[in-house]
């Protein structure tokens, strides 16, 4: 059946679609209320190009039309008129989905959020507010500057608050303040009622909340499930009083930030064992919270060795008492009996820039720490670059076995691409202070993380970097059907780096599902959320949250 232009009735080829409420509700909707138009991009607008593709450059779309809201209104009116004209709706909050969820050949409209991007303190919910198109470094200064909190969010200046916030973020204060989710008051998302009405829910943590599961959703679900995110809440648990100051944490005032790295032409099979191990060893010994180094975070990169280097970053909060003592303990620790001399790091590392001057750590500003980190980025920032990611999560060190399967696969002479690496990064601390089953996100009791990364520009490089990408995955897992099950040693898979090899058997050769493999035992609830909030599955992609009984 033919189905009408998404414009129909609405704009001109590449103008503004005045969407209205009126125009767009059933009968048994409200109606008068005039909506504000909606900025609508379209194959004849010169911006098109730029709103179909997000920063990885594998995945882009061909749509009818990119709505840009700036109102929870807008967006209202933009997932109805989708739903009264069967129109496949997807939607970008910042655009790092490494997985096509929101670029692909099916959809017909994109909801791009980047324009409800404000910051600002509610005094109705007694929470400071964050509408779900704000960039994660907007985010930071305008609550550092204003009150002097954070919350506890990830690294890249330019990721959008909607997905990152929804999978569970996680950043470099994760061990001292735990998840961005931990935060999380409450969330406001337009869901799509077994009727096809489109409507705008508003659900908090509170226990007589009657929306509370879907809040419960949204911390560690992921994004594109049930809704579409248009504001979150943030006040922390406990907190008291009506002063934004004082309703989130308070990042510290200073931080230490030291980088070094290893050269590859230097590194034995053994070293390279004894340093994966010891920094791992450190990360499970302290993966639970209550000791003073809950306030360290160390990210190391395990480049391919046609990069040159290894390299490791570590930042400290430096207020704490003996901080430099605590710095040079971990230090200590990650390379007894590494006999290979430590150096500057003079190349960048995975999306980390170069950070030549910090051999000696350096004491810094906490804000000024995280504006560099999050925006010298060589790799996120480079528009032309494709990739592809994988993740796991880890309880223990790695094991022996694992490692060398490692080092095999980052010593292979049948490709030569600096970029591909596996990125440790610190867990614990104050994330495993929650139970796995008080928030959607269930890794609570992983000790760090892994992610495999690979970039390239050129498509005749792109089944190669693929086939080197899954060889060494499978191989590090070939003892549990080439996936990070959950076991004593692994802990499953992020949601927020979406891996569609979880949902293939040729990949994916265990009997644990991907479901699983993100959400371990919190599925089930996750389903019966999604049957109350979107029983027509209008919000869905390749690894979406599927209906009870699909």
């Amino acid at each position: 059946m033919h189905r009408r232009n998404f414009l129909a009735g609405g704009a001109a080829a590449g103008g503004a679609a005045f969407l209205t409420q009126t125009a767009l509700a059933p009968p048994a909707a409200a109606a008068g209320t005039a909506v504000e138009p909606v900025t609508t991009v379209t194959p004849g607008d010169k911006r098109y190009q730029d709103m179909v593709r997000g920063y990885n450059q594998r995945w882009t779309a061909a749509p009818e039309a990119v709505c840009l809201a700036e109102t929870t209104a807008q967006v209202r009116a933009v997932v109805q008129r989708a739903v009264l004209q069967g129109k496949r709706l997807t939607v970008r909050s910042g655009g790092h989905c490494h997985e096509d969820w929101v670029y692909n050949s099916d959809v017909d409209v994109v909801l791009d959020m980047s324009k409800m991007n404000k910051v600002y303190f509610d005094a109705e919910k007694n929470a400071v507010c964050v509408e779900t198109g704000a960039q994660l470094l907007n985010v930071y200064e305008r609550m550092y500057r204003s009150w002097g909190v954070t919350i506890p969010a990830g690294i890249c200046f330019q990721v959008g608050a909607g997905g990152h916030v929804s999978g569970g973020g996680w950043g470099l204060l994760c061990r001292q303040l735990g998840l961005v989710v931990d935060h999380l008051y409450g969330v406001e998302v337009v869901t799509v009622a077994a009727d096809g009405t489109a409507r705008v829910v508003v659900a908090t943590r509170e226990p007589g909340d009657p929306h509370r599961d879907l809040w419960w959703a949204h911390t560690g679900g992921g994004g594109g499930n049930f809704g579409v995110i248009t504001r979150f809440w943030f006040r922390s648990p406990g907190a008291t009083g009506t002063d934004p100051a004082q309703l989130l944490p308070q990042p510290p005032p200073e931080v230490f930030v030291h980088a070094v790295s290893w050269p590859w032409a230097d590194m034995t099979r053994d070293c390279f064992q004894r340093l994966i191990r010891n920094w791992g060893d450190w990360h499970a010994k302290y993966l639970k919270p209550g000791t003073v180094n809950d306030h360290l975070f160390s990210a190391l990169w395990l480049n391919h060795r046609s990069g040159g280097y290894i390299g490791m970053v570590t930042q400290l909060d430096a207020t704490v008492p003996n901080a430099r003592k605590v710095l040079d303990d971990f230090l200590a620790a990650v390379t007894a009996g590494v006999d290979v001399a430590q150096e500057p790091m003079t190349t960048h590392m995975g999306e980390m820039a170069a950070m030549t001057g910090l051999a000696e750590p350096r004491r810094m500003p906490w804000f000024q720490a995280a504006r560099y980190a999050g925006t010298t980025n060589p790799t996120l920032n480079d528009p032309s670059l494709k990739s592809d990611n994988k993740s796991a999560y880890y309880r223990t060190a790695i094991p022996a076995a694992q490692i060398d399967r490692i080092y095999e696969q980052l010593t292979r002479d049948d490709l030569v691409n600096p970029t591909a690496n596996v990125q440790l990064s610190s867990f614990g601390g104050k994330v495993a202070a929650v139970a796995p089953d008080a928030t959607a996100f269930p890794h609570r009791e992983a000790a760090f993380k892994a992610a495999w990364s690979i970039w390239w520009t050129d498509p005749a490089d792109e089944a190669m970097s693929l086939r080197w990408l899954r060889e060494f995955y499978q191989s590090v897992y070939a003892d549990t059907g080439g996936v990070p099950v959950v076991n004593e040693v692994t802990d499953g898979c992020y949601v927020n780096y979406p891996d569609i090899d979880l949902s293939d058997p040729k990949y994916n050769t265990s009997d644990v599902s991907w479901q699983e493999l993100y959400y371990k035992g919190n599925y089930a609830r996750l389903q019966r959320v999604k049957q109350k909030y979107d029983p027509r599955d209008v919000f869905r992609h390749s690894q979406s949250v599927k209906l009870p009984g699909a």
